[in-house]
């Protein structure tokens, strides 16, 4: 009785997953689908849920716009690299100052630490229509405007904060006696830090490294404000484009969207194992 019992209960857990995986999975596989699909089968009545005359072409004619027979935005191919670039920056140094940071405020005593810690994660609940205006009028003055380093200093200033308290956090369940074996034997700060902390931390900084990155790459507001020339753009602007005043061209933001996901998704797969482990390590501390 008690085995059918736990598989009653499996069961029931699986049909219960069906529709959550559904309603997950299905909107991802309609744009897949819709990006292989021609105009007229789109919009056919009843739908084509499965394209019957499956076609590249809404791929090719990202990349290559100026063969394309509808209006394609010249900028995809450009706004990718931009993005590619300005993310995998971002990361970086929000990883290596982040670390210095987390590190400092969760190893070395001083007054106001917890205020400061506290103010660093309040400044993520700052509206960033708020900040638009004096950044601009900032990236203005010093020209930065339509320059890569305006949007990798404006993405800083939101993702920094995040990256420090996800390290902080992940520092904290760094056993205390390691770093004192490593004093003792004539390591400094950095030392410790460096080759004692961080080789440790690897899960936890690749899983901040990740969300600081989909941060970037995901940010649509302020690439709007500050970029305007083709070569400026970045990939959520360049999708933007796609809905012009007197024509949409669904194909292709269908197949925009999918190309803009390759590189994270890529990113969650190479590095899934430190991802897990990065969010797991600090439920148990002991």
């Amino acid at each position: 009785m008690m085995r059918y019992r736990k598989f009653a209960r499996k069961l029931s857990l699986s049909l219960l997953m069906v529709p959550v995986l559904f309603f997950i999975f299905f909107p991802i596989l309609w744009l897949f689908s819709a990006s292989l699909s021609t105009q007229v089968e789109l919009f056919a009545v009843p739908p084509h849920w499965i394209p019957q005359h499956p076609t590249f072409q809404n791929y090719f004619d990202i990349f290559f716009p100026s063969l394309a027979a509808s209006s394609v935005p010249r900028t995809f191919a450009t706004a990718l690299l931009n993005s590619i670039k300005i993310a995998s920056a971002v990361t970086i140094i929000c990883i290596l100052i982040g670390s210095l940071a987390a590190y400092a405020l969760t190893r070395i005593p001083f007054k106001f630490n917890r205020s400061i810690q506290l103010g660093i994660i309040a400044t993520r609940m700052i509206p960033e229509v708020s900040l638009v205006l004096p950044l601009f009028i900032i990236a203005s003055s010093l020209q930065l405007i339509n320059k890569p380093i305006v949007l990798i200093i404006t993405y800083m200033s939101f993702a920094l904060p995040y990256a420090i308290w996800l390290m902080a956090a992940y520092f904290q369940t760094v056993p205390i006696e390691l770093e004192d074996a490593a004093r003792l034997d004539g390591c400094s700060r950095l030392g410790i830090l460096f080759r004692v902390v961080m080789p440790i931390s690897v899960p936890g900084l690749v899983s901040t490294a990740m969300f600081v990155f989909l941060l970037a790459w995901d940010e649509f507001f302020y690439a709007l404000i500050f970029t305007s020339t083709l070569a400026a753009k970045t990939v959520p602007v360049a999708i933007s484009e796609f809905v012009g005043r007197y024509v949409v061209n669904i194909n292709g933001m269908m197949a925009g969207g999918i190309l803009a996901a390759v590189p994270p998704v890529l990113v969650a797969l190479v590095f899934q194992r430190y991802i897990v482990r990065g969010m797991t390590a600090g439920a148990v501390k002991g």
